[in-house]
């Protein structure tokens, strides 16, 4: 006899593709046997997580190019391993706009500026934001260009939803 059934264990629920019972009968009394046999997919599963995991420890770390595609690339990755939303091309049209692509830009001439405090790096950021949005994994210095992408990334999304929506911000 072949039957499907979900059967509830520990709080989650368990499938087997099969339950088998075979019936003897025995000196006037009934003895049953089960057998439960997990599904194949089942069965494979820790096997493919753990092959997974060795794969991941054994692989090389991933490189980036030390150029403005590089620093928006790892940003990305970081931005993704955060939940930090952004897309390649709202960072760079931002980027271009704000620095032309150059990671020492340096606003000497606006209010922050004025006040001490002036914008740096490719997303023209100031110290006290780049503090306070500072993303962990990343340098702790403003003008770094991933550290500084990443940062006024996520002040961006904190701000407008997304870097992707700071065109339409001013």
């Amino acid at each position: 006899m072949a039957i499907t059934q979900t059967l509830p264990r520990a709080g989650r629920t368990t499938r087997f593709s099969r339950i088998s019972a075979a019936g003897v009968a025995a000196a006037g009394a009934a003895a049953m046997a089960l057998t439960l046999v997990p599904t194949s997919a089942q069965a494979a599963e820790p096997a493919a997580t753990s092959a997974r995991a060795s794969q991941a420890a054994a692989a090389p770390a991933k490189t980036y190019a030390d150029n403005l595609d590089g620093w928006i690339r790892e940003s990305l990755d970081i931005m993704k391993a955060k939940g930090i939303p952004g897309t390649y091309d709202g960072l760079y049209r931002n980027i271009m706009r704000e620095s032309s692509g150059n990671p020492n830009a340096q606003n000497g001439w606006d209010v922050n500026a004025q006040n001490g405090t002036p914008s740096k790096g490719l997303l023209q950021v100031i110290q006290p934001t780049f503090d306070a949005y500072h993303v962990s994994g990343t340098a702790n210095e403003l003008t770094d260009p991933v550290a500084n992408i990443t940062a006024a990334a996520n002040y961006a999304a904190d701000r407008y939803g997304s870097i992707d929506n700071v065109d339409s911000a001013y």
